[in-house]
Formats: C-alpha cells, structure tokens, sequence
C-alpha cells in the first residue's frame, strides 16, 4: 500500500521535471524573445554553436569581436586542420602578430588562417568586427564547401562606395544568397560593427545552404575557344558583358561562373556547360554566348575558365541568367 500512496507524488515530480525541461528550452535565453533572428540563435544553440554571455542572456545587439567572429565561423562551418599535414605544430603567431597563442581562440585563429578567409595578420582579435570584415570571411569559409554556381546579377547598394572592394564580391554573393540582407534604405552598413544577433543569423543561413545546395561538378578542360567579352550600355547606371565563345557542337553551351570585383574592375569567370547526354549533336563549330549585368562603375575584364559544371538545384541560374534588360539589378531583400 505504501508504493501506491507514494505514485501521486511521484508523478508530480516527474510532471515538474518535465514542465521546467520544457520551459527552459523554450527561454534558453530570455533576450531573444523579439528579436528577428530568434530561430536562428536557437537552432545554433540546439547544435552547440553558440551560448549566452550570462544570466540567461544572449545579448543579441552587443557588438560581435573578432576573436568571437573567429571562432563562430570556424565552429559553425566544420572547419579543421584534418586535412593539412605540418612539420611543426601551427601556432596562432606563426600567421598574427596580435594573438596569443594561449588565448581560448588561438586554435580558430590558425584554421582561418590555413583555410585561407582573408583574416589580416596584424588584426586586433578584441576589437570590433565589422559588417563587410565578416561577410567576406564567411563568404571565404562558405567557399572551403565546395565551388558553387552563382545567379550572375549584381545587386544595387546603396552604400556601395563606403564598401572595401577587395569584400563587394563576398557581399554579393551572400545577398544573392539570401545569407545576408541590406536595411530598409538599400544600404548594407559596411563599416559598422556587426551584431551578435545578425552574426547568428547569417551564420545559420550560411549552414542552411551548404546543407541544401550542392557544389557543381568537375568539368574537363579545353571544351571552349576563342573566348571573348563585350560590353554594352543598358542605361547610365548599368552595363552588360557578354562573354561569347566557339564549342565544339550546339550541345555546348556557356555560362557566368563568378564576377569578382577588384577596384573599378569586374574579372569575368566563365564555365562550359554539358550537353544531354541523350542526345545527338551534329559536330559543328557553334558561336555559344552568356551575359551578365553590373554597375556602370565597373570596366569589364575576361577573367578565366572554370573547369565545373553547373548542377541542378545548384544556386545559380543556368546559362543566360534570365535577367530583364529593362531592370537587371535590383536590391535584395
């Protein structure tokens, strides 16, 4: 009789257990509540990408170092040193005059640094890290995943003069990418200090894409000749390259691999595309053609090939990137 009179308290325990299990997760942190990238600090959480500073709290508008930065990046992107043989064990002052060897992400520091993110050696790792600083960054650490194929538009920011031009192609590609977003007025904010909220938030979409979109596939090399590019004037703020070549037979086809912006210039990257494999092609040099659109800022200059395909689901386009003349850019959302 004893064990029966004790099971009403014990499912009273139990229910208490659960009911604070269930509480607690929901207000992990009780700062986000409102935040827009509430779902995004929360699924990085559930993975043990990010916690709170203290008290509960996740303090998502305090400004994100670069220490922190660092370490999310690499944390949050799987990123290691598995694949690299050393003679020596790399230490964090064999690539920054700045930071220590022995502090908590000295280890972040050398992986970013082998994987190459652009990370300049003599940065402060407690200072700031800007809006631009860790877009590019991310941008680098998105591309150890895999090369993928791009929509080739360039996207209007309004602030795009205030941008450093070694980080507009970083930029893009994660506004094209739905990663990052511009404010209200079509400004991007570049030199301002980027939130741990947004962090998370670009963080999180950045895992989202590697996760759903897959890499293009190797392409073999010497398919296109006699490679050529042209610009033409749409109107007084935009330009239109065309990047025209010669395949073997009309299965070929071309396509934009990337744009890279380097000063006032914009290096055009291209790519073949297969033909169906199913299909008969009668063997016939064909003149193949792709276009893309840019800033009138920007004087054109043909980059090289590049030797991957695009794939199916993959994030950019296809061929002639259908992009009306008559509104070839526009500011992402």
């Amino acid at each position: 009789m004893k064990w029966f009179s004790r099971r009403p308290l014990l499912f009273l325990l139990l229910a208490a257990l659960l009911c604070f299990s269930i509480a607690g997760s929901a207000s992990a942190f009780q700062d986000i509540q409102d935040d827009p990238e509430k779902q995004a600090i929360e699924l990085l959480l559930e993975d043990g990408i990010v916690s709170g500073v203290s008290n509960g709290k996740f303090a998502p508008q305090e400004q994100l170092t670069v220490g922190n930065a660092v370490a999310l990046i690499v944390k949050g992107l799987d990123l290691s040193l598995a694949q690299f043989k050393f003679i020596k064990e790399p230490l964090a002052s064999d690539y920054f005059t700045k930071v220590k060897n022995n502090a908590w992400y000295a280890q972040a520091f050398v992986i970013a640094s082998v994987h190459d993110l652009g990370i300049p050696k003599d940065i402060d790792p407690e200072s700031p890290v800007t809006k631009e600083q860790f877009a590019h960054w991310l941008y680098k650490a998105l591309t150890t995943k895999g090369d993928y194929a791009w929509e080739e538009i360039y996207l209007l920011i309004a602030d795009e003069a205030d941008i450093n031009a070694e980080y507009m192609n970083s930029i893009q590609r994660l506004l094209i990418g739905k990663i990052a977003q511009l404010d209200k007025d079509g400004n991007f904010l570049p030199k301002k200090p980027i939130t741990r909220s947004e962090a998370a938030g670009w963080l999180q979409r950045t895992r989202t894409f590697v996760k759903n979109v897959k890499p293009v596939e190797p392409l073999p090399q010497g398919v296109l000749s006699n490679v050529t590019l042209k610009t033409e004037k749409v109107n007084e703020d935009i330009v239109k390259f065309v990047v025209t070549a010669q395949a073997p037979h009309p299965g070929y086809g071309i396509e934009i691999a990337n744009i890279s912006f380097e000063g006032n210039k914009a290096i055009i990257a291209y790519r073949a595309t297969l033909p169906d494999p199913d299909t008969f092609y009668v063997q016939v040099i064909t003149e193949v053609k792709a276009e893309a659109y840019a800033s009138a800022r920007y004087k054109g200059v043909l980059g090289g090939e590049v030797y991957s395909l695009h794939s199916p689901g993959a994030a950019g386009a296809g061929p002639d990137h259908a992009v009306d003349p008559d509104e070839p850019v526009s500011s992402a959302s």
